[in-house]
């Protein structure tokens, strides 16, 4: 016996075939008759940034000299970094670290033994240098400053 279908399955399934027809009608329409060339698509952009259709005029060419051209940020000045007074706050001589907090302001920075003289000891006045570290700015160059006797 075969199998009945209903109505609504009849019209899903003629709606689903002229979808398709119209589909295939679409695309031999755009085989036969491409709109757009490869000229339509190309877009210029004048020495002031902006984007035109027309190609630029090279009559008014500008020669540039590969030296003069900068990239990216120019180059660091040697600039003295400041040298900066402290006092030893912390010193692990067998772990061979320690902080300094900077006389100027409330900042503590790192330092490995290997950047201080072998006699610091915490209280110790210093004077050092900072250099970026790892986990942030260290104390490098450290110099105990001497007491002056008044």
């Amino acid at each position: 016996m075969a199998k009945s279908n209903s109505f609504n399955k009849r019209e899903i399934e003629k709606n689903k075939q002229q979808k398709r027809k119209e589909k295939q009608q679409k695309r031999e329409e755009r085989k036969n008759n491409p709109t757009d060339s490869f000229e339509d698509m190309i877009a210029y952009i004048d020495e002031n940034g902006v984007i035109t259709s027309t190609p630029p005029d090279l009559t008014n060419k500008e020669k540039i000299e590969i030296e003069d051209i900068i990239i990216s940020t120019p180059k660091k000045e040697d600039v003295e970094e400041p040298i900066l007074n402290g006092r030893v706050e912390f010193f692990n001589p067998d772990k061979g670290y320690g902080f300094i907090k900077h006389i100027g302001s409330v900042e503590k920075y790192f330092f490995h033994v290997s950047s201080a003289p072998a006699s610091i000891t915490e209280g110790n006045m210093v004077t050092f240098e900072l250099e970026r570290g790892q986990k942030g700015m260290n104390a490098v160059r450290i110099a105990l400053v001497k007491k002056e006797v008044q």
